[in-house]
């Protein structure tokens, strides 16, 4: 009997890839064959090349600017060149379904996937949807949104809402490692800073001129990003790391309060985790403003309070941090009412009706 197969793409950025990592040993373990579409060096190549019996094929591909650029002019054959890569790969491989996560890679598959009349499903993370996204609905089965609020934004007759997957490994870390890990203790709050998977220099800044300060009420895990590690900095109860993946969980299991960007998958493991969290979004400045729309939602809801980046400063910083404090049980609370387990099975469930097509 032939097995199943199917094809995860996304990538970009680790909340484009974060989802597929949930859902790949879901059907590994049920016997399905994976193989997963991703770029040439983005993050996704990382984080999904190194698991057991998950075939990694890069493609060419663009990053459809919202601005003027003299790339956006070869960005075009880029997607071009993807899509055609894609389609042969496609064809070699013969999946049973699609499922992309989004980012500027998952467009060619997308595209692909239609001329080879191969079912895709898509899930859009944030509260509006990205360009890439926006450019592959017209070619997929079905949409699947995170935020209820999205559902205002897609295409009404293939899309569904399903909520937030989250990672199973999540919820299985140890506090003896996490402690093991950072050198903690439980004697004061931990406090785990993330800035995305690309760190963040305005909150890396702020935090470590404020160190004094906040170490006075918290111990503090700072993931800084890449290349953004100090090594001078050397003072108790501060541990820094680079970029964490298989062990986030053991991390988690520490961490009282978190200071983080608002990316849609990060808040929502937030959440599902019930860790109160203080969010600065990226400014519109530096982005097309997802994450401020991701944050309000979070706030509206009582699952976070909320810090502009335009405000940030080691004052206000400090301040909304002993807010969050004090205000974490009604948080938590609130937190409560959130089920992610309903969310994840519903997904693995559209995935395999739209397989059967």
């Amino acid at each position: 009997m032939k097995k199943k197969r199917i094809l995860f793409t996304g990538g970009g950025t680790a909340g484009h890839v974060i989802v597929n990592l949930a859902l790949i040993p879901v059907f590994q373990q049920e016997g399905w064959e994976v193989d997963y579409i991703g770029s040439i060096n983005g993050i996704e190549r990382q984080l999904i090349e190194p698991l057991d019996h998950v075939t990694y094929y890069p493609i060419s591909t663009g990053k459809l600017r919202r601005y003027m650029s003299i790339e956006n002019f070869k960005d075009p054959f880029k997607v071009l060149k993807g899509t055609f890569e894609a389609w042969r790969i496609i064809g070699k491989r013969r999946p049973n379904i699609i499922f992309s996560k989004g980012g500027f890679v998952s467009v060619p598959v997308i595209f692909a996937s239609r001329l080879r009349r191969v079912p895709a499903v898509i899930h859009e993370s944030d509260y509006t949807p990205g360009l890439a996204n926006k450019l592959a609905f017209p070619f997929a089965n079905k949409v699947l949104a995170t935020f209820s609020e999205t559902m205002d934004y897609l295409p009404s007759k293939k899309s569904e809402y399903v909520g937030a997957v989250i990672r199973e490994e999540l919820f299985k870390g140890n506090e003896n490692k996490g402690y093991e890990l950072t050198g903690c203790t439980n004697e004061k709050p931990v406090l785990l800073i993330m800035g995305g998977s690309a760190g963040s220099e305005r909150i890396n800044t702020i935090v470590r001129h404020s160190l004094d300060d906040l170490l006075m009420h918290f111990q503090i895990i700072h993931i800084c990003g890449i290349g953004k590690k100090d090594d001078t900095i050397k003072q108790e109860g501060y541990v820094q790391f680079e970029y964490v993946n298989e062990e986030l969980n053991h991390l988690f299991a520490i961490t009282d309060f978190v200071l983080s960007r608002a990316g849609a998958n990060a808040i929502f493991e937030f959440l599902a985790l019930q860790i109160p969290m203080l969010l600065v979004p990226l400014s519109r400045q530096a982005s097309r403003g997802d994450q401020i729309i991701n944050a309000a939602s979070f706030q509206k809801k009582q699952f976070a309070h909320v810090l502009e980046e335009e405000d940030l400063t080691a004052e206000t910083l400090l301040t909304s941090l002993l807010k969050l404090r004090k205000e974490a049980p009604i948080i938590k609370d609130h937190q409560a009412t959130y089920q992610s387990s309903e969310s994840r099975d519903r997904v693995i469930e559209i995935i395999k009706e739209q397989a059967k097509k």
